[in-house]
């Protein structure tokens, strides 16, 4: 049984990416486990338990049982309820039970995705219900997983991986959003380009232009006279629009803009677009 050629990028990527979180975290001290992470109200045992709990129910364990704690403040819809649970559940695991799920989950998820024998249009059941590509549902799962890997680096002080083939794909699922950011979330008049100029260990220039009709489109053309230029570093890309970090508090040299700064205000106010 071989794997669809298309699919088993994202599998690799996916693999390397909760590897280098399983070696990580597999020495932590009860006490790291506590460690705040910039994902909003989560500690790094969250952050794990999280890829636990969505990576079983791909494997199709059964939801847990669990009534939430009325006070947790983030809870404001049911989707935060749905993602919450899998992490209240496990918040008074110990650090041998933590580890030791995580290495279990790994080892039964890598044998599912290596008997993976469907094609990449195959229409599945998506985390929390609904209907997705095979393809997009694998994507979804590296860019989460990526993503919080870097969430982890950052809470323990070990910075790395950001060019790695998650990020690359990281990247790609962040710049679907940068169209409709643009020309529908900051209003950005017809006619007009705005340029994300990103340096650092994933380097990209990306264009968003907004044709006649308001719609927005990206390519890697360079752009003469942009509406709006931003400067910036990937890390603080990355933490902008997975909302880790606002932009008041971004040092300057790390994020420039050029242009209408009016504009730039609009789009900056509303860059989170995935958390």
């Amino acid at each position: 049984m071989t794997v669809h050629s298309k699919l088993q990028s994202y599998i690799d990527a996916w693999t390397h990416s909760i590897e280098s979180i399983n070696e990580m975290v597999s020495p932590l001290t009860e006490g790291e486990w506590s460690r705040a992470t910039e994902c909003p109200y989560w500690s790094v045992r969250d952050v794990v338990s999280h890829i636990i709990g969505f990576e079983c129910e791909l494997l199709g364990d059964p939801r847990p049982i669990h009534t939430l704690p009325s006070d947790l403040r983030h809870i404001v819809d049911e989707n935060a309820r749905y993602t919450e649970v899998p992490v209240d559940i496990r918040r008074h695991h110990t650090a041998p039970e933590m580890t030791s799920e995580l290495e279990y989950t790994i080892i039964r998820r890598s044998r599912q995705l290596r008997n993976e024998s469907r094609q990449p249009d195959a229409v599945v059941r998506a985390i929390g219900g609904g209907e997705i590509t095979l393809e997009d549902q694998l994507w979804a799962r590296v860019f989460d997983v990526w993503v919080h890997e870097q969430d982890l680096r950052r809470a323990l002080d070990k910075p790395g991986n950001l060019a790695s083939a998650g990020a690359v794909m990281a990247r790609d699922h962040l710049l679907r959003s940068l169209p409709r950011l643009v020309a529908e979330d900051a209003q950005a008049g017809p006619g007009s380009a705005v340029v994300f100029d990103v340096h650092g260990p994933l380097e990209f220039m990306r264009t968003v232009r907004v044709g006649a009709d308001g719609r927005g489109t990206i390519d890697s053309a360079v752009s003469l006279g942009p509406a709006v230029t931003f400067v910036v570093d990937w890390e603080t890309f990355l933490r902008l629009m997975t909302g880790r970090v606002k932009r008041s508090a971004v040092d300057e040299d790390r994020l420039k803009t050029e242009g209408d700064l009016k504009l730039a205000d609009e789009i900056l106010s509303r860059i989170a677009v995935a958390r």
